[in-house]
């Protein structure tokens, strides 16, 4: 039989190598963070310059009679330092410091990598970890879209009732709100102003279907495809409120995501204090700028009482919300009473500066709602004044809220409202606390069954294709390196335990690559080719079965992914990443690996001869 031209091994050693070489080399620093332990600093520094830094003895009698094991202890003139390598006692040593220690001394902790300074200045970070490895707290959020279509028609019948009143159309009465929509009624006379009305309303609430009820009685209301799609923007905005509130809280590795029609499931690794999370997450908070009303009696306007008694009228129309609000930080006046600086976006900012021009000398009202559930587990909103300031000069994008109660609750409503506020009131459904010490106990049984399937394979794979399975061993232990470089460099990847269930599939998957190759190149060997042609020829032809396997079950995953939450992403997300590895290291590293190490046409291979 003849045999096929085959280039000569060294006509891959080009642009080729060079490109697996850098992959490799790009995947495996980014997976070097992952040896590297992390521990928590916490230095204990006197509150007074006459106060000395407690001695690393009276810091170990203290901690040895809470039973608490340190990693390791020094002071010098400035402060003391402990650092402990155990991340699950944190809470507890931070507690006992705090409990004994916090009237003398200010007390800080930091988390860092034992990683080298080298590795640390390219930025690299280990996988994240998800909750059920780390620990942690878990919500289950259920929004109430119901109510806040409810807000939605209400606020809508206000501006309606306004428009009614400033276009002088008499004999237009707008009644009702809620689910069951608006009711426009018309006297006998107004019927000729009913279509310029209505053209009007339909240009400014285009999502609104009139529905002729009698000759003289229109309902508007939503449709269902209108309602469709508003509750898609109600959770799409109330998903991206809540990211923002929780890397307020400095939570970098959360888990944010839809679940059902009107649920959001967040998963919070590494957080002990759960009531903090719990007050900001459930908080429904929103922020209202609003004018008072020339004629308290007029219709369509709004009526509160502030923290005095005194009755507020306000228009209907809010000069600009907290939607506006681009940036708010805390801080305090001259007199030292403290307020929130807000900073607005340029639709805000011209608002502001075109209320303020034409207001100066007249005050401005703000206004904090939140949603509550009462006995009967209803949403109620709740509304309350903050401020009532006059308007002294032209302001801008840039304002300040003065008259807060105290420095704490300007800190709370300053991080609710860099976060965003929220258009549909949420309850907290489910809370579940996961201890660090079951993350580590998964971790563990998962490293071991990892442990045991990777020998085994290798122990096969040796046993049964000797050098190329030497070959294939290889390609196995960088493939499992590139899946962890590629997972770190992924800011969205969480390693849980299905996870690394999806690691240990990983295993077989990569070795069932370089078995279709090998079993190819048994068959072109067992043809009668030389031993460079058939591994030539045994790469080309298994590629085709491997390239469509590998996008059948990338399919399942990116499926799986896309309708999946909690550990069914996670066990996605591994599939597929270890997917691309597999196809990269099977196929593109492992014919290198033959190619530098069979170079010339032997006598035997696979206990076949050509």
């Amino acid at each position: 039989m003849m045999n096929i031209p085959v280039k000569k091994p060294r006509a891959y050693f080009k642009w080729q190598n060079l490109v697996i070489m850098t992959t490799l080399i790009l995947l495996l620093v980014s997976a070097l963070p992952n040896f590297y332990s992390k521990q928590i600093n916490i230095q204990l520094t006197p509150r007074s310059e006459a106060s000395k830094p407690i001695t690393p003895q009276s810091l170990k009698a203290l901690l040895f009679k809470q039973e608490q094991q340190l990693a390791e202890i020094s002071a010098d003139k400035t402060h003391t330092s402990l650092v402990l390598s155990d991340e699950t006692v944190r809470a507890q040593v931070e507690k006992v410091l705090q409990d004994n220690l916090a009237g003398q001394y200010v007390i800080s902790s930091t988390l860092a990598s034992n990683a080298p300074v080298w590795l640390q200045a390219m930025g690299g970070e280990p996988i994240k970890l998800g909750l059920d490895l780390s620990g942690g707290v878990l919500f289950v959020l259920d929004v109430d879209i119901e109510q806040a279509l409810t807000e939605r028609l209400t606020q809508i019948s206000l501006s309606l009732k306004s428009m009614v009143m400033e276009n002088k159309l008499r004999g237009v009465k707008v009644s009702g709100s809620g689910q069951s929509g608006i009711a426009l009624t018309l006297a006998a006379s107004s019927t000729g102003s009913l279509k310029p009305l209505l053209a009007e309303i339909s240009r400014i609430y285009p999502e609104l279907t009139p529905e002729k009820v009698t000759a003289h009685r229109l309902s508007l209301a939503y449709s269902e495809p209108e309602r469709v799609k508003f509750r898609q923007q109600i959770m799409k905005q109330t998903i991206k409120t809540m990211r923002g509130r929780i890397e307020e809280l400095g939570i970098t590795e959360a888990v944010t995501q839809q679940q059902g029609k009107n649920r959001i499931r967040i998963e919070l690794p590494g957080v002990h204090d759960p009531e903090q999370a719990k007050r900001i997450i459930g908080a429904t908070a929103s922020l209202e700028f609003y004018q008072l009303a020339a004629n308290s009696r007029a219709m369509g306007v709004k009526h509160i009482r502030d923290e005095n008694g005194r009755s507020l009228a306000l228009n209907s129309q809010a000069v600009f919300t907290g939607a506006n609000i681009k940036n708010a930080s805390p801080g305090r006046d001259q007199m030292g009473a403290p307020l929130v600086n807000l900073t607005l976006d340029s639709a805000g900012g011209k608002k502001m500066s075109k209320f303020s021009k034409e207001n100066i000398g007249k005050p401005m009202v703000t206004v904090f709602s939140e949603f509550y559930r009462n006995k009967n587990n209803e949403a109620v909103k709740k509304s309350k004044v903050i401020n009532v300031a006059n308007i002294q000069s032209h302001l801008g994008a840039q304002f300040s809220i003065t008259h807060m109660p105290s420095l704490k609750e300007a800190q709370e409503l300053a991080l609710l409202l860099r976060a965003g506020s929220l258009t549909a009131p949420v309850t907290i459904v489910k809370q579940q606390t996961i201890e660090a010490t079951l993350g580590a106990d998964n971790i563990n049984n998962g490293i071991k069954a990892l442990t045991l399937g990777i020998a085994l394979t290798l122990v096969f794979m040796m046993l049964w294709y000797r050098g190329l399975g030497l070959i294939a061993n290889i390609a196995l232990g960088l493939n499992l390196m590139s899946l962890l470089g590629l997972m770190s460099l992924l800011p969205g990847a969480v390693l849980t335990l299905p996870g690394i269930a999806g690691l240990v599939l990983t295993v077989g998957m990569a070795v069932d690559t370089n078995v279709l190759i090998f079993e190819r190149i048994k068959e072109e060997l067992k043809r009668g080719r030389k031993v460079l042609t058939a591994i030539e020829v045994g790469y080309k032809h298994a590629f085709a079965t491997i390239l469509d396997a590998n996008i059948t079950t990338l399919i399942t995953g990116l499926i799986l992914y896309a309708i999946g939450y909690g550990p069914v992403k996670g066990f996605a997300v591994i599939l597929c990443l270890g997917i691309l590895t597999s196809m990269f290291t099977g196929v593109f590293v492992s014919k290198a690996l033959t190619n530098l190490a069979i170079r010339e046409n032997k006598q035997k291979l696979l206990g076949v001869a050509p």
